[in-house]
């Protein structure tokens, strides 16, 4: 084996020892990372439970409030409706009301498959490039 030789010997073993310590390293921070995530994970889950618990309690609590004059049936019915009209408004809430200020809107009346409200995408402004170039 002669000094050039050695050389490159020691130097693969060089690239593969920082290879290995980047892996390393690199999978240290995404456990890391993925640590902090589970836990925030964690946390919404629970808070959406209580505040599916707590949602349940008013509900329950306005049904009984109208069953104090009405059958128990209606009350049920008219909580029922009350959550419904609840639902569709946080829904209506958590949708987007502008489009991306950089991409142009949806033509007026463009509506998704089936008429699900859903805007096609927009139409470009300029015909896509084709690849050749002119010399």
């Amino acid at each position: 084996m002669n000094g050039s030789d050695h050389l490159e010997h020691l130097d693969k073993h060089l690239v593969e020892e920082l290879a290995q310590v980047a892996r390393e390293t690199v999978r240290d921070e995404l456990r890391e990372q993925t640590r902090k995530q589970r836990r925030t994970a964690l946390l919404y889950a629970g808070s959406a439970a209580a505040a599916l618990y707590a949602g349940a309690a008013v509900a329950l609590a306005v049904g009984l409030a109208l069953a104090i004059g009405l059958p128990g049936w209606a009350a049920a019915l008219i909580t029922a409706a009350i959550m419904g009209v609840a639902a569709c408004l946080l829904r209506g809430a958590a949708r987007p009301k502008h489009a991306h200020p950089s991409a142009p809107g949806p033509a007026i009346g463009a509506t998704g498959p089936a008429g699900l409200g859903v805007p096609y995408p927009p139409m470009p402004t300029e015909p896509p490039e084709t690849g050749h170039h002119r010399a």
